[in-house]
């Protein structure tokens, strides 16, 4: 044993090169155990597998080595970190979710982790000439940005249930939202070969089971000719019945109304058994999404109201159930913000400085490095200031003094949001401080 300690003594003084065969990761690291102050453990984050290496304030310490995202494989990395000394720190970069059981295995065992945006280490500097992409390059690349800014580096904290399942349920509702939307221009397509206006005869807004009183009514008048082909009074009748039956109003003049645009109408499809499966069809996919749309809203605002900040948020000017559910979903716990300035950059609506020498340029775009869901949020909120005009808002009051300045459209709205999200942040915080 006592040559073995001689012999790594020489190899980390650099008097001895590393054999080719390098002894198994948990031997080096009891044998290096004492040897060095500080070490550095990356972590190259993919689905189902990661990379990991470590380094130290002297040199390489383990060889990097691929893990899988079991148990096992889990439980094997938190023994190895665990065998470094105490002051040892691991970092990755965010990931979508593959990270998160990397991180939090590693923390529950209790070992420093920070989860850093991979911008950052993509602007890493290799210090090489050489462009190689592997896993191993990418953990040693990881490691070697914990160990420079080693004190700069902000501990991960696990997302607290509700806000995870909040902003799952967020994501969902807009993936959801997207879906809808297409499967109504489909429908909006096939009527118009069957039944052209048909979607314009009710303005009549969604129902809160998700159903639409135009969807339902093409699903069974589903072409030009089953109404034509009534007279007008058994068309009447019939559109009671159908009113009662799905819990609409019914107004002779809307009968009247209907029956005299279709007379009016010309079909391109015959009225036939393929033509029906058609429309029926669109009709049905577009009232199930838009069923299970409602029921996600419905549980997305339920669990935004479990949120202490919850009541400060609905409390501000241009913000409603949904919207202020998604404000929740995107900015998460506001204490891990350091300042207003911070949250505005997560957004991504900070103008990027552009500078040099003597020059420097006034208007400058926005970064949108930052989440493009919460952007689109902010959008909707401001786009209500300035359609309602509040004159005793200051996000307004902000709006009109930049519109008077002259500045275009895009310019004034960004700031606007700029300005909403720094009192969202005051607010807010002010709130978790009392708690």
């Amino acid at each position: 044993m006592k040559k073995h300690t001689r012999f790594n003594r020489r190899m980390l003084t650099g008097k001895c090169k590393r054999p080719k065969e390098s002894l198994p990761m948990v031997c080096v690291s009891s044998l290096y155990k004492g040897a060095y102050e500080m070490v550095a453990v990356g972590i190259d984050v993919s689905k189902g597998k990661s990379m990991f290496a470590a380094i130290s304030t002297l040199q390489d310490i383990t060889e990097p080595k691929e893990f899988l995202h079991t148990s096992v494989g889990l439980k094997e990395l938190t023994q190895i970190i665990l065998a470094f000394e105490k002051d040892v720190k691991v970092i990755m970069e965010a990931t979508g979710h593959y990270h998160e059981p990397v991180a939090q295995a590693l923390c529950a065992a209790g070992i420093f982790v920070s989860v850093v945006n991979p911008l950052l280490i993509y602007a890493y500097s290799d210090n090489s000439v050489r462009r190689v992409k592997t896993d191993k390059k990418d953990a040693l690349k990881i490691a070697r940005y914990c160990m420079e800014n080693w004190y700069r580096l902000d501990q991960y904290t696990p997302q607290e249930n509700i806000r995870e399942q909040l902003k799952l349920f967020s994501r969902q509702y807009n993936t959801c939202l997207k879906t809808v939307h297409a499967l109504e221009n489909n429908l909006v397509s096939l009527l118009d070969k069957t039944f052209p206006g048909a979607a314009s005869f009710f303005s009549s807004r969604k129902k809160k089971n998700g159903h639409q009183k135009w969807v339902d009514f093409v699903s069974t008048f589903w072409h030009l000719d089953t109404i034509v082909n009534l007279s007008g009074k058994a068309f009447e009748k019939k559109y009671r019945t159908w009113c009662m039956e799905n819990s609409y109003k019914y107004t002779q003049e809307k009968a009247e109304e209907i029956y005299e645009k279709s007379s009016h109408g010309f079909a391109t499809l015959k009225h036939c058994i393929e033509t029906k499966l058609l429309i029926t069809s669109a009709a049905k996919q577009v009232i199930a999404v838009s069923i299970t749309l409602a029921s996600i809203k419905e549980q997305l605002v339920r669990l935004a109201i479990l949120l202490p900040e919850y009541e400060t948020v609905i409390d501000m000017y241009g913000v409603g159930e949904l919207t202020c559910a998604h404000l929740l979903a995107e900015i998460g716990d506001i204490r891990r913000f350091r300042s207003g300035r911070s949250l505005v950059a997560f957004a991504g609506i900070d103008p990027l400085p552009v500078q040099s020498g003597t020059y420097e340029k006034k208007s400058t775009k926005t970064s949108k490095r930052g989440s493009p869901t919460l952007r689109k949020v902010l959008f909707h909120v401001v786009l209500t200031h300035l359609r309602l005009s509040p004159k005793e808002e200051a996000v307004y009051h902000f709006i009109d003094r930049k519109r008077a300045e002259g500045k275009p459209y895009f310019v004034y709205m960004t700031a606007a949001a700029n300005k909403f999200l720094r009192i969202y942040y005051a607010k807010v915080n002010e709130r978790m401080r009392e708690l």
